[in-house]
């Protein structure tokens, strides 16, 4: 049994997959857009505007996937309650990578030793996705 993140970006899917694939090294194993459905929507079921939009995309990174969708523009997109963690060999590979999502994003713990981790820092991306990159001490 696997749990995969499933992340809606109310429209900025396609833009955050191109973000993911430069700052992380993200692979896109499959994307499908809203037009490229086999069984059309119901009626009403999509916001006008976005049948070009990501329906659903498979992201690998690393050894993890990553699902993603722009969903259905039902309001502003929130991740809360919950970050992505994401571990590194060392204190140069956790500073490429949270650099890498601290750009347009804001450090909410900037990387430094913890208790628990000898290189470790939080940030939050453009997207409104929390990441926890660290050293894995275990």
């Amino acid at each position: 049994m696997q749990i995969q993140p499933y992340l809606f970006f109310n429209g900025r899917c396609e833009e955050a997959i191109e973000f993911y694939r430069k700052a992380l090294g993200a692979e896109v194993d499959m994307m499908m857009r809203f037009n490229e459905s086999p069984d059309p929507l119901p009626p009403g079921m999509l916001a006008p505007g976005f049948e070009n939009k990501v329906m659903h995309a498979s992201v690998r990174i690393g050894g993890a996937v990553l699902m993603a969708s722009d969903g259905m523009a039902a309001g502003d997109t929130e991740f809360k309650g919950f970050s992505l963690s994401i571990d590194a060999p060392d204190a140069a590979g956790v500073d490429r990578l949270f650099n890498a999502l601290a750009e347009g994003g804001t450090v909410t713990m900037p990387a430094g030793k913890t208790f628990w981790s000898p290189w470790f820092g939080m940030v939050t991306d453009r997207f409104g996705v929390g990441w926890m990159v660290g050293v894995n001490a275990v």
